[in-house]
């Protein structure tokens, strides 16, 4: 397209002895040519900008739904690891507890032994 605009351009006649209209004339041409051209160069420009900017658009909701997803994973690992975590207690819990009791049996064994040989 651009070679045909500038094949266009070389082809006017300019003849500088034609007299100002003529040179008008010529000069009105060449600015109607780079003005179409530089329309359809726009134009083009605009496209390209438009495709770049709703790729752009795409990614970003992309993005969006990639970090939701995130969020969520992340929510679910939270709630289990909270439960881990109360499941950790409870057991720390029910060992001290079987600890306590260990130790009361211990002491009323030792008890009993020390009573059994004093006898």
């Amino acid at each position: 397209m651009r070679d045909g605009i500038v094949y266009e351009i070389m082809r006017l006649p300019l003849h500088p002895n034609r007299g100002t209209l003529g040179m008008k004339k010529t000069a009105l041409k060449i600015s109607a040519l780079m003005l179409a051209a530089a329309l359809t160069v726009g134009c083009a420009n605009t496209a390209e900008i438009e495709a770049t900017a709703n790729k752009a658009a795409a990614d970003a909701a992309a993005a969006v739904s990639a970090a939701e997803a995130a969020r969520s994973a992340a929510d679910r690992a939270a709630q289990a690891a909270a439960a881990a975590q109360s499941t950790a207690d409870q057991a720390l819990s029910a060992a001290t507890e079987a600890q306590a009791c260990c130790e009361a049996n211990r002491e009323s064994m030792e008890r009993m032994f020390q009573q059994s040989m004093s006898k």
